[in-house]
């Protein structure tokens, strides 16, 4: 049985290092992608605060299609390009939106989200998948917050 949990009121960085950690041990030696996808977006949930979503979308073809998550209902496919996980699939840049109604194109699938952080997961340079954190706080993700799921995206990158 796991028991992972965050230490309390830490600092983002030692945080973050914990959440990888976690992250390390789960997928160690576990072959299905999909069950790795989904611990993995479990402990994103349990380690982040003010979070309304957290999950990924994989790449098939040339679009994203939901993957493993925790939140409310979401749009099952997005095109590269279109909105801000289609932007970090077509670009394989981090996204950090601090008021995703100011984001061109952005597509709402809970009218709750405010702010959203979505890194792409890359495997010899191509994006395989994203991970796509939203939250109902407007500005809530920061270069640390981006810096930890880019770190946690290397971590899984391997494993799915």
């Amino acid at each position: 049985m796991y028991d992972f949990a965050p230490r309390g009121d830490q600092p983002k960085p030692e945080l973050y290092a914990d959440l990888a950690e976690a992250a390390k041990a789960l997928v160690q030696g576990e072959p299905d992608g999909v069950a790795n996808m989904a611990n993995v977006a479990a402990l994103i949930w349990q380690f982040l605060p003010h979070l309304n979503w957290a999950g990924f979308y994989r790449t098939i073809e040339d679009e994203l299609v939901l993957g493993p998550f925790v939140g409310k209902p979401a749009c099952i496919r997005i095109p590269f390009g279109s909105g801000v996980c289609g932007t970090a699939a077509a670009s394989g840049e981090t996204q950090v939106v601090p008021d995703v109604h100011a984001f061109p194109g952005h597509i709402a699938c809970d009218a709750d989200s405010r702010s959203e952080l979505v890194v792409p997961v890359l495997q010899g340079g191509k994006v395989v998948a994203v991970i796509d954190l939203d939250s109902p706080i407007a500005d809530r993700f920061d270069a640390e917050d981006a810096a930890g799921i880019e770190a946690l995206a290397a971590i899984v990158a391997a494993s799915i």
